[in-house]
């Protein structure tokens, strides 16, 4: 037993370790110990000649952050004053750093290693790993040079697995290296990328390169490689290492190419002001036309506020078209200039919204989203809004503006187009309301709303004066009722508005007028009738409600109609006896699982869904839709169908209704948005509204106006998108049949349907049909694709088609795209666009994400 114990004590110190204190406070005598277990004190040298178990080695990492250096080999280990000479497997362990190599020499006063042999070296507050055939680091000041170095930060190895612990990782090589400090590092005559080692898609070439972990890589004499070939030269070049860091200079340009504009150009300079403020200032040359324009100011002054300005114009050298009388330079050039902007400042809310065009053909040449090209609105709003205790006070300042071409005298539309506009403001217009309150202790509760505003409008042939004033006050009572789920709410409001002009004899008359109006309506809701389904279906529990719904009103003392000038919503109230009725029916399901398979559907494929965001600058949005993981039962309204209709016990609306002309007033307004009367008449459409969604990646909508005493459908909209695993599909059908009514104005809005056979066709119709298909995601690694197009049925024309396809390698993608716009006798343009993208560098084309398929 004795010798066991004396032979596992000599084994111990023969491979034990040397701890060193992050601070030496003494020196250690030497101590040269031989194999025999014997041992003898020096002054000048210890030598250790045995093997060192790896598991050892392994443990003194525990020592090492505890702020202790801890040193290793399993050769020989020899020690002179305060420095170790280490042979064999060498490993240095010093906080969260490890230095590896065959041999090493480490200085306990200055905390300087020197190594050659297989050097490497892990870990650092940016997970460095760096392997070099020899090298030298100071473990106290983080700095060091290294030869025949090969490196990454930002990564950390488990295995044979790369975990990313940086936003911006990155890898570089060079015959030198040196680390002047823990984030600064100088490359001499190697290369640098964020691909993968050791086969990276691309890198930059360079006699010098100069790296701030955090910040950017200057980058001098180099030379873009992409698959092993070289593409560029670059005298000087930056890219940010950290994802979020910007930087002042010129973009790379981006050539582009067109039928109608030709060969294309583009530049631009990006300015970065300070930390929540940039701006950028671009222009494109068109071989064919002339000069773009372009700016871009952004401004986050608070985490409650922000401003963006966007700015976009062409100098256009025009066109050739052919006119009756002869060949026309016809130029589209014009400027469009956007303002957006929030802000709360002690509990009011600011907003702006801004937009500016200087002709609308300019829009429909240039602009690149097809749904915007043809939006001949313009809509300008700025406000302030505050609640108070239920009480919503607000002061606004609003243009709105709508373009159409004129129509010649046979019916047929200007060609080349001429367009005029209707432009109404609202300068200002101040708002005020509250919510229902209690009348002392009645059951009675009382509300208002009203309006004080300066306003104006103009089109071709009528104008009223530059301001007039309206003033609108409505208050309202009301007795709402419950019994048993019966819900009954009885209410009488007043209607008082005055306008300081009037409409007479097709002008606007400096004559006030003073509409009064008594409006009374009882609103009456049966009991909700619903059931849960017992039996599961489809692996979920079903419940359905049926919620019915009538009202009646009653509105009289609007004897002034058409002396009424129409600015918005409020000035269309006319006089009605009515009855509506209907039901909305919902289908609730409750999936039981508890996780459901996560998938990234292209929603920006949707046809028909809403408007993007409103984006706010450097705020990084959230797509809940894409976020399809159940964690926990959840229950979702699968189908939602409501269907109503009004009875119209006074057909004339008390003398409002002009036979012949579409009529709109709020009564229909709020039933439909598609104008039906034309002639008095005691139904209305039956309106019917469907939606079903039964998971996240399902979305059907079917809006349909069904006239049955004309016996036809007077608008439909199917809106049908589809996601399964990496397929998106959406497609849609709108149709629209809107009455043909006389010609008493140039404006062909009004009297055709923008044909020259229009006078004779009894309704005027419209069918476009809109699909989409598409497969994988922008960063999906391999290939990706997808496709839309836009189709007039009624002309059977194609109105606008886009291919995009995508392909990711391991850190960088091409993308490929080609658009057809086909916009009347306007634009008719074939568009070639590309995007070659770095990671964590940035992208080099002409496509702009703002204009993706995905």
């Amino acid at each position: 037993m004795m010798r066991c114990t004396r032979f596992l004590i000599t084994a111990l110190l023969l491979c034990h370790q040397l701890p060193v204190a992050a601070v030496v406070t003494r020196q250690l005598l030497a101590e040269n110990i031989d194999q025999h277990g014997s041992s003898s004190r020096q002054a000048s040298a210890k030598n250790i000649s045995s093997p060192s178990p790896k598991t050892l080695c392994a443990a003194a990492a525990e020592a090492a952050q505890a702020g202790e250096a801890t040193i290793c080999a399993t050769q020989a280990q020899e020690k002179i004053g305060p420095t170790y000479k280490l042979h064999g497997n060498v490993e240095i362990y010093y906080l969260n750093y490890v230095l590896r190599a065959d041999e090493a020499t480490y200085n306990s006063d200055t905390r300087e290693a020197t190594a050659a042999g297989h050097f490497r070296l892990d870990g650092g507050p940016n997970d460095d790993h760096i392997r070099a055939s020899h090298g030298a680091y100071n473990f106290l000041a983080e700095t060091g040079r290294f030869y025949d170095a090969t490196g990454t930060t930002g990564f950390r190895f488990e295995g044979n697995r790369a975990v990313l612990t940086s936003s911006s990782p990155f890898a570089f090589n060079g015959k030198l290296v040196d680390k002047t400090s823990p984030d600064h590092y100088l490359v001499y005559d190697g290369w640098i990328t964020t691909c993968e080692l050791p086969h990276p898609d691309w890198k930059f070439e360079a006699h010098k390169v100069v790296v701030d972990v955090g910040g950017n890589a200057s980058i001098y004499n180099s030379t873009f490689f992409l698959l092993g070939l070289p593409v560029f030269y670059f005298p000087y070049a930056t890219h940010p290492v950290n994802h979020e860091a910007r930087q002042t200079g010129f973009l790379i340009p981006s050539p582009g190419r067109s039928s109608s504009n030709g060969t294309e150009l583009a530049d631009a300079f990006y300015w970065d002001i300070n930390r929540g403020m940039d701006a950028t200032v671009g222009g494109e040359y068109f071989s064919k036309r002339g000069w773009l324009q372009r700016g871009d100011f952004r401004a986050r002054p608070s985490d409650t506020s922000y401003v963006e300005l966007n700015y976009f114009g062409v100098i256009d050298r025009g066109i050739e078209v052919g006119t009756p009388s002869g060949p026309q330079l016809l130029k589209e050039g014009g400027e469009e200039v956007r303002l957006l902007g929030q802000g709360n400042f002690d509990g009011v809310r600011a907003i702006s919204n801004v937009d500016y065009l200087s002709a609308f053909i300019f829009r429909l040449a240039f602009n690149d989203s097809f749904t915007q090209a043809i939006n001949s609105e313009v809509k300008s709003q700025m406000f302030l809004e505050k609640d108070v205790t239920g009480l919503a006070l607000g002061a606004m300042v609003e243009r709105y503006q709508n373009f159409f071409q004129l129509a010649q005298a046979n019916g047929t539309l200007t060609n080349p187009p001429v367009f005029n506009d209707v432009e109404i403001w609202h300068t200002p217009s101040f708002d005020a309301s509250s919510v229902d309150h209690r009348i002392a202790r009645t059951p009675f509760e009382w509300s208002f709303d009203s309006s004080f505003a300066g306003l104006s409008r103009s089109e071709p042939g009528f104008s009223t004066s530059t301001l007039m004033e309206r003033l609108d006050f409505d208050p309202e009572i009301s007795l709402p009722l419950l019994f048993r789920g019966w819900s009954l709410r009885p209410a009488l409001a007043a209607h008082e508005t005055y306008y300081s002009e009037r409409f007479a004899a097709g002008i606007a008359v400096s004559k006030p007028i003073t509409r009064q109006a008594l409006d009374a309506s009882v609103e009456l809701r049966p009991p909700v009738l619903e059931k849960v389904f017992d039996r599961e279906f489809l692996g979920r529990k079903w419940k359905h409600v049926i919620e019915p719904e009538v009202t009646y009103r009653y509105v009289t003392g609007v004897n002034n109609f058409n002396q009424i000038l129409k600015f918005d919503e409020r000035d269309i109230l006319s006089d009605t006896n009515e009855v509506e009725y209907g039901f909305t029916t919902r289908l609730y399901a409750k999936q039981n699982s508890s996780i459901a398979p996560c998938e990234s559907p292209m929603t920006a494929l949707t046809v028909g869904g809403a408007a993007p965001p409103q984006t706010v600058p450097w705020q990084h949005l959230t797509n809940l839709e894409k976020d399809t993981c159940l964690h926990g039962p959840a229950v979702k309204e699968t189908v939602t169908w409501s269907v109503f209709q009004k009875y119209f016990l006074d057909p004339t609306f008390g003398g409002a209704l002009v036979p012949g002309q579409r009529n709109v007033f709020t009564t229909t307004e709020e039933l439909t948005g598609i104008a039906f009367l034309t002639q008095a008449r005691h139904l209305s459409p039956i309106v019917s509204r469907l939606r079903v969604a039964t998971s996240s990646h399902t979305d059907t909508e079917w809006d349909m106006d069904y006239d049955f005493q004309l016996g036809r459908i007077n608008s439909s909209t199917l809106l049908v998108n589809y996601n399964f695993g990496a397929f998106t599909f959406g497609g849609g059908d709108a149709f629209l049949q809107i009455p043909q009514t006389k010609n008493t104005t140039n404006i062909p809005t009004e009297g055709t349907c923008g044909s020259s056979n229009a006078a004779a066709q009894p309704t005027c119709k419209f069918q476009q049909f809109r699909v989409g298909i598409g497969y994988g995601s922008l960063t999906r690694h391999g290939f990706s694709g997808a496709a839309n197009f836009g189709l007039d049925a009624e002309i059977n024309q194609l109105q606008f088609a886009s291919l995009q396809s995508t392909y990711n390698w391991d850190c960088c993608g091409l993308t490929l795209e080609y658009r057809r716009y086909a916009i009347g006798s306007v634009r008719n343009e074939n568009l070639f666009r590309f995007n070659f993208t770095l990671a964590n560098i940035g992208s080099f084309g002409n496509l702009r994400p703002q204009e993706r398929l995905y």
